[in-house]
Parts: C-alpha cells; sequence; structure tokens
C-alpha cells in the first residue's frame, strides 16, 4: 500500500519513541546517522543491536533484541536486508503494546513481511529513508547528499 505525504507527515508528528532495529555503532553508516539525526529533532531513540548489547548508543544502552525494549515504541524503524525480516517479525508482533509503525529504511522491501504485520494493525512503510523525509515534510536539515553523475 502507498502511502501518501500526509500520512508520512502524520506518522512522524505522532511518534515519540523509535526503536533503531540493526542500528550500527559505525558513524559512517545510515543505520547510525539516521538515528543520530532523528534524536537531534525531539525522538528518544532506542538502539537494537545483538552485537553491541550492553553497550550504548546516542546516550541509551544497546538492546540485543526488541523484547528487551521496556517502554512503549511508537514506531520500529528497520536497517536488516530484507532477507533478514521475517525472522524479526514475531518479535515486532509480540511487542506490548503494538508499535504503531514499522518503517523500512530506503532500499528495504519485504511485501510478505509487511502484510503480516499490516493485517495486526501497523502501517508499514517500505523502501524510504525516515532522515530524508522528516527533512522533506518537517523541514529539519536532513544533510542529504544529493544524487551526483559520478558512478
Amino acid at each position: 500500500m502507498a502511502i501518501s505525504d500526509d500520512q508520512l507527515r502524520k506518522v512522524l508528528d505522532d511518534t515519540h519513541t523509535i526503536a533503531i532495529l540493526g542500528a550500527s555503532t559505525k558513524s559512517d553508516r545510515a543505520a547510525n546517522q539516521v538515528p543520530l539525526y532523528l534524536q537531534q529533532h525531539g525522538y528518544t531513540v532506542l538502539p537494537v543491536n545483538p552485537v553491541a548489547a550492553g553497550g550504548e548508543l546516542f546516550g541509551e544502552p544497546v538492546t540485543a533484541t526488541l523484547a528487551e525494549i521496556s517502554q512503549p515504541v511508537d514506531l520500529v524503524d528497520v536497517f536488516r536486508r530484507p532477507v533478514d525480516i521475517p525472522p524479526h517479525v514475531p518479535d515486532i508482533l509480540a511487542m506490548r503494546p503494538l508499535p504503531k509503525v514499522v518503517w523500512f529504511q530506503l532500499g528495504i522491501r519485504n511485501d510478505e513481511a509487511a502484510a503480516q504485520l499490516e493485517a495486526a494493525g501497523i502501517t508499514v512503510v517500505q523502501d524510504k529513508c525516515t532522515k530524508i523525509e522528516h527533512a522533506r515534510l518537517l523541514g529539519g536539515s536532513a544533510g542529504a547528499r544529493e544524487p551526483s553523475d559520478e558512478g
């Protein structure tokens, strides 16, 4: 299901807490830059990464799984390869309360997982970057690079 700009704007306006599934400790990765941008724009970001679990990212403790997050999450921002998403669907569906939105980052699409999440009443955004969409719709500075002619 395509999502309109008005719907995206509402998602971003209504979101306060974001779980970052696949958060990266490497500052040159989108999975690090995007959550940092979101945090700088007022969102609480909760990093999830089993390799970095027990450490800290963005001033928050890193959990190994979504199940370890002890507070309600409005949006799960997914930085995982499409093939790696299905094992996370049961974890997302077990969250209480359910997140309102699951957002697959730019370049990430898994229609089967999206259908399962939507069947549970969760809005799914696919193949869009939260940072780019926030900057475009709400006026934050995304710092996104413009496409170039370089290969």
